[in-house]
């Protein structure tokens, strides 16, 4: 009896030693099956912390790039406890019709998060997907529909939720109440991660489907400007640094701070000072998000130099008792009047784990805190309960930036209404909810999903 059939059955006279992969005492007697849908970059980072917490069998494998498709399954072959090579399909849909999962990892662009893991719920089972879940705010309101609706764990990757010294962080300072009241918290990127100058579109190669790639955004012409990796520039299939950078930063001010949604979003920016570009998301953003009782202001230039050099990504807390600045690599603490400042830098684990030493384009700093969060995922997914970074946290956090961009396009503030999920006196606002699909695909529908 597969977990899916169990959760059917209800929790009457079973146990979890009674379940699906264990034996009593609640050793896991079969290794759990992950399918992995997008094998670029961070679908291959993520994957292979899965086999470092656990000796979990990737069974299957989907990317629209054959090339970056049969790189992926080389790889976990070498690196999977079976030595098995994972099964290849270049159609997602095909891959969860002929398998069956525990877990499917969802590391697509953007544009592809919201089907994908609506389809490997559908499927029976448990997903791991990227930030921002989506990029429109129904999509993300559809993929916590069903989450809900067909029982399924569901962990976004803000994994700042998982981080070691930033729980530490968190507990020592903030919950201590060392920083005393908090009433302004400040979260910016200064990274030159935009994609600079142009390139003449082109016919895609011959091992990628472009069309299948585009899937539900708007079509634009291949450019190996876009792909591999350079989409994020390209408001067709992302939202920019602000989807991809602030949402990691308020994330983790949300999870700090314990914020819910904000009472009113404004943004304002655009391309100021690259013009010449391709790109066609802001090099400059401003974002204010006001929860009442705390203001969270991002902000993001992807020209110049960043305010303080040791923090160019990052948060600083503002306290009547203290400050405290954050980030991926460190924290500092630093009183007002008496008591000494404290420092903290991340912690690797390279001795642990030494393949996290060579493996290509790992954010080695990262490494530990993946690890971690899939624990939680897991464990989560055995006790049926909600992960650190449920997939309604995520929500949450992700219609947050695309409400920020929403703003700067209309430019004027947006109070929002997380009950009804509606822009408060703004039909504008409130179109700009779901974007059009491109045919043949169907936006999902949160009451129908």
């Amino acid at each position: 009896m597969r977990r899916r059939d169990f959760l059917k059955l209800g929790a009457a006279g079973l146990t979890l030693s009674t379940m699906p992969g264990y034996a009593v005492g609640l050793t896991r007697t079969k290794p759990r099956r992950i399918g992995l849908i997008g094998c670029g970059w961070y679908g291959k980072s993520v994957l292979l912390r899965f086999l470092q917490v656990e000796p979990c069998e990737v069974v299957a494998l989907a990317d629209v790039d054959g090339r970056m498709l049969e790189e992926a399954a080389q790889i976990v072959a070498e690196r999977q406890k079976s030595g098995k090579k994972p099964q290849t399909y270049r159609d997602f849909r095909k891959m969860l019709a002929e398998n069956e999962f525990d877990i499917v990892q969802v590391s697509t662009p953007d544009h592809w998060h919201a089907l994908a893991a609506i389809e490997a719920m559908k499927a029976g089972a448990d997903v791991y997907v990227e930030k921002p879940i989506s990029v429109d705010v129904m999509e993300g309101a559809a993929m916590v529909a069903a989450a809900r609706k067909y029982n399924r764990v569901v962990q976004v990757n803000t994994q700042r939720r998982s981080t070691p010294h930033l729980i530490e962080a968190r507990d020592r300072f903030i919950k201590e109440g060392k920083l005393g009241k908090i009433g302004h918290v400040e979260i910016y990127c200064y990274y030159h991660m935009r994609r600079r100058g142009s390139v003449p579109d082109q016919p895609p190669p011959e091992y990628l489907d472009w069309d299948f790639w585009c899937g539900p955004a708007p079509y634009r012409p291949y450019n190996p400007a876009i792909h591999p990796r350079g989409w994020r520039s390209f408001k067709e299939f992302g939202n920019g640094i602000i989807g991809d950078m602030c949402i990691h930063m308020l994330d983790m001010v949300r999870w700090m701070l314990d914020l819910g949604w904000p009472k009113r979003i404004s943004s304002a920016g655009g391309i100021l000072v690259d013009r010449e570009s391709m790109a066609n998301v802001p090099d400059t953003q401003t974002a204010v998000f006001d929860f009442g009782d705390v203001t969270v202001v991002w902000e993001h230039r992807t020209w110049g130099k960043a305010p303080n050099p040791d923090y160019p990504w990052g948060a600083t807390f503002y306290g009547d008792k203290g400050t405290l600045h954050a980030s991926v690599f460190r924290y500092d603490f630093i009183p007002e009047g008496q008591g000494e400042p404290v420092h903290q830098d991340v912690q690797y684990e390279l001795d642990q784990y030494p393949e996290d030493r060579t493996e290509k384009d790992l954010e080695r700093h990262v490494a530990p805190a993946i690890r971690r969060h899939i624990r939680n995922f897991l464990d989560a997914v055995d006790s049926r309960s909600r992960p650190v970074a449920d997939i309604e946290q995520g929500f949450i956090s992700s219609a947050c930036c695309i409400l920020a961009n929403v703003s700067l396009e209309l430019g004027r503030d947006i109070t929002w209404d997380p009950e009804k999920l509606r822009a408060v006196g703004d039909e504008a606002a409130n179109q700009r909810l779901a974007r059009p699909y491109r045919a043949p695909w169907q936006h999902p529908n949160p009451d129908t999903v």
